[in-house]
């Protein structure tokens, strides 16, 4: 029998909890019914505990916890997730020392925060949701993102995308552990998508507003004026009384992005709303969102969103 230990963290969103252990239940009652043991221990693992049990699972006090098998690590319901991590510092030396002693640590979502505080995955590859990860590269730089991923695994440290994203980590232990046959199951119980990859073609551009650089502000609303245009950014940020080197230099600062690579989001992110929420076709979308070459808006689109736009217009058409 394995050992998985749920963390119940401070600000911890409770679908990953329930989404956790509702899998890993079905495990167990899928062993049962095969007529086998249980193939998991399933405890909750959270610091000053008055009390044993949660609502039919063992509490765990964090002081007194077994070696773990596998820990998961749900993601945080908090907006503001450098503070959500810096109350869960309790976890972080609990976290390493469950490693060193030869546990899986499975973080959901932005847990992947707080597994990144332990300094574990630096130099290993790592994912989390997908408007989060700005931010998560920003404080983990050592760590090697990869955004587009929807689970990442290297090493017994293993990451997920946004919190649907979560299942097929789920699914990737439980191929692992208890083998294929198992995670088909789980699979076809909660009608999970085996084959999803990506996660990209979630994302938001949410550009950097809140800041007191008047040069950036004043690049970023040209851009956003402006992008339409079939316009260089040269065009877009001439008249800005600054170098192009300065403002070059301040805009990535403030942004964290080149004014070319702020440029190409907002195109893109024009050119989605435009493929979900108007009937346009495919030529007016090209060109309202500032491209004129067809094979090019193409190849662009894919590249930032993970599939064509004929595809992401099937997918989430609210027409």
């Amino acid at each position: 029998m394995k050992n998985l230990g749920v963390l119940l963290t401070h600000n911890y969103r409770l679908l990953s909890v329930a989404a956790i252990l509702d899998v890993f239940d079905s495990v167990n009652s899928y062993y049962k019914a095969d007529g086998s043991a249980p193939y998991f221990n399933i405890t909750l693992i959270a610091p000053g505990l008055s009390k044993t049990e949660f609502d039919g699972y063992k509490l765990d006090n964090i002081g007194n916890a077994p070696q773990q098998d596998i820990v998961f690590v749900p993601a945080f319901r908090s907006d503001d997730i450098p503070s959500a991590v810096a109350s869960n510092q309790v976890f972080i030396p609990w976290l390493q020392q469950q490693f060193s002693n030869g546990a899986e640590i499975a973080c959901v979502c932005t847990g992947a925060f707080l597994l990144g505080a332990t300094g574990l995955l630096n130099g290993k590859p790592a994912t989390t949701h997908v408007d989060a990860c700005p931010a998560f590269n920003a404080i983990f730089p050592a760590v090697k993102l990869q955004p587009e991923k929807v689970v990442t695994g290297e090493g017994g440290l293993y990451t997920s995308g946004g919190s649907t994203s979560s299942f097929h980590l789920m699914l990737h232990l439980l191929q692992k552990h208890c083998g294929k046959e198992m995670a088909v199951r789980i699979a076809k119980l909660f009608s999970i998508d085996m084959d999803r990859e990506q996660q990209t073609y979630f994302s938001t551009f949410y550009p950097a507003q809140q800041h007191n650089d008047q040069l950036v502000a004043m690049a970023q609303k040209r851009i956003e004026e402006g992008y339409r245009h079939n316009s260089t950014i040269e065009d877009l940020i001439k008249e800005i009384p600054a170098s192009r080197r300065n403002i070059l230099r301040r805009f990535k600062q403030v942004t964290g992005v080149t004014p070319i690579e702020y440029l190409q989001k907002t195109r893109i992110e024009a050119a989605k709303k435009l493929l979900i929420e108007t009937n346009q076709q495919m030529t007016e979308v090209m060109l309202n969102s500032g491209y004129n070459d067809p094979k090019a808006f193409r190849k662009v689109f894919r590249k930032a969103v993970g599939m064509t736009p004929t595809g992401y217009r099937e997918k989430f058409y609210m027409g």
